[in-house]
């Protein structure tokens, strides 16, 4: 009875332990998911050969997280401790130790903390240093300067040390080839020599994260691929009755639209003044054409057009020839590849600046004669101010 008694006593604690055991795990992972007692947002840096204890000393100083050794446990739980990455990450406020977990153990990329933007546009090139602010999450410049022209600043020579740091390049949509591996060479951050500037029009213009040491032919190599798969897509999709006799006449067009406006509302109106007047055996008469005949690429004009470059024969010039010039003039984005190959459906054989950033369409000489008149009234009154 005795012995009974002791046994029933045993099991009964055993039972009343395994429920408050059963209980601490619950309360665990209920601590663990609920949203943190960060008030904003902060950049966590993570060192090359930290652990996560490392980590959660460092969330624990931050007033990140409720509990150091809860967070790290909860990682071991989760089996994502080995997954820990060097780097800069943005916490937002009132993160959970999971959310914190899922950041710290992911791609790697680096969110916040200083980042390297080389922006490569139609007139200059510059390299930017710029810093997160975390409560914002938006950049705010630090330095910038033209490699080819300025002093090197020394922020910049200090954060190139800095193998937390995030490089992105952004070039601008219609930037010839030319400019782009002229750029290129001047990144530091890059290696590898190009022997040879890739033909026009055959380059996706770029807008992502790079890797130091990333070889200058590699990067090319990726952007003439995204290119080519651009073309495909959009030549598999177009529009019936389009006087392009194969994908490459349509990536021509693509770079003379992508030339002609910045506005991106209007680029399939475009489209069509070329269509139009391509299908009715009228020359497209397109000033950017003109240009590249002059510069073929290299860099811009740097003035206005003269009338006697308007009457010059070059193989570019559209003013005189009757068709598409024999390449592409530019680097044409995803939006102008589409635009020529599903333009709107229009009347429309004219077109000329409305003195917004846009165009005024006209269908009839009478209409653009107008429309001509207008912007030259613009013209003469902003000379006047």
């Amino acid at each position: 009875m005795f012995a009974r008694h002791i046994a029933a006593n045993a099991l009964t604690l055993i039972g009343v332990m395994t429920f408050a055991g059963v209980g601490v795990v619950a309360w665990g992972k209920q601590q663990y998911t609920a949203p943190g007692p960060l008030a904003q947002a902060i950049c966590l840096r993570v060192e090359g050969g930290s652990d996560m204890g490392d980590v959660a000393d460092t969330l624990e100083t931050l007033n990140a997280v409720s509990s150091r050794a809860l967070f790290k446990t909860g990682t071991q739980y989760a089996g994502r401790s080995h997954l820990l990455k060097a780097g800069s990450f943005l916490v937002p406020a009132g993160a959970s130790m999971a959310d914190i977990n899922g950041v710290v153990t992911g791609n790697g990329r680096s969110t916040c903390g200083t980042e390297i933007n080389y922006r490569i546009g139609i007139l200059r090139a510059k390299l930017e240093v710029n810093e997160l602010d975390p409560e914002t999450s938006r950049y705010v410049e630090v330095a910038s300067f033209n490699p080819a022209e300025d002093a090197v600043p020394e922020v910049y020579t200090e954060t190139r040390e800095d193998t937390s740091v995030r490089y992105r390049i952004t070039m601008a949509e219609g930037i010839t080839s030319w400019q782009i591996v002229d750029a290129l060479k001047r990144a530091d951050f890059l290696t590898g020599e190009v022997a040879e500037t890739p033909a026009e029009g055959t380059l996706a213009p770029l807008g992502e994260d790079v890797q130091v040491g990333m070889d200058r032919n590699d990067l090319l190599a990726q952007m003439a691929d995204r290119q080519s798969e651009i073309l495909a897509a959009a030549w598999e999709n177009r529009a019936d009755g389009l006087p392009y006799a194969n994908p490459e006449e349509a990536l021509i067009m693509a770079s003379i639209i992508e030339k002609e406006t910045g506005v991106s509302s209007e680029r399939a109106q475009v489209a069509s003044v070329f269509v139009n007047r391509l299908n009715q055996g009228i020359r497209l008469q397109t000033d950017p054409t003109v240009i590249y005949g002059i510069t073929k690429g290299q860099g811009a004009l740097g003035r206005g057009l003269r009338q006697s470059e308007l009457r010059r024969p070059t193989p570019w010039n559209t003013y005189v020839i009757d068709a598409l010039p024999p390449t592409p003039i530019a680097n044409p984005g995803t939006a102008a590849i589409e635009a020529a190959l599903n333009p709107d459906n229009t009347d429309f054989i004219f077109f000329v600046a409305d003195g917004t950033g846009g165009h005024a369409f006209g269908r009839t000489l009478q209409e653009h004669n107008a429309n001509v008149a207008k912007w030259r009234e613009i013209e003469a009154q902003r000379a006047s101010e």
